[in-house]
């Protein structure tokens, strides 16, 4: 029977990258032996202020509510990967593309850089760009939305 040894220093390394970059998971794997660390993350929405609700709420009754829940939105893009989003090409750079700008099928709109590898997030359809999720420089986990295309 074989036993597995266990790699603390690696669990601990992975550790640490969790808590630097505010991921929930990271998981990495070598020929037969694969490490993943976890944690659970408690995400609290803020609330209005109780004096703004009861003013606000009587005028955006007609408008429509933005969707519970942006990923099921039909114009969400989800993040096809954990890492971190960059909307720049780097910070003295203009953003890629804008809140409220017309972008078209397979134009870059952000980055996200996994394993020290920047990946190009394209506009999966042509539309305008009304909603971003994220901000530069923020995690982003696999399945997020990051941004609606209308």
């Amino acid at each position: 029977m074989s036993r597995m040894l266990v790699d603390k220093d690696a669990i601990r390394a992975l550790a640490d990258i969790l808590t630097q970059t505010g991921l929930t998971e990271i998981e990495i794997s070598e020929a037969d032996s694969r490490i993943r660390v976890a944690r659970n993350v408690n995400v609290v929405q803020a609330a209005a202020p109780a004096v703004a609700a009861p003013a606000a709420a009587p005028a955006a009754a007609p408008v429509a509510a933005p969707p519970a829940d942006p990923a099921k939105h039909p114009g969400a893009v989800p993040s096809p990967m954990v890492g971190v989003a960059y909307l720049a090409p780097d910070p003295a750079s203009p953003a890629f593309a804008q809140e409220g700008q017309t972008v078209s099928a397979g134009q870059t709109i952000m980055l996200i850089e996994a394993m020290k590898t920047f990946n190009q997030i394209k506009a999966p359809r042509s539309g305008t760009l009304t909603k971003f999720f994220v901000e530069s420089g923020q995690p982003v986990e696999f399945g997020e939305a990051l941004a609606i295309i209308e």
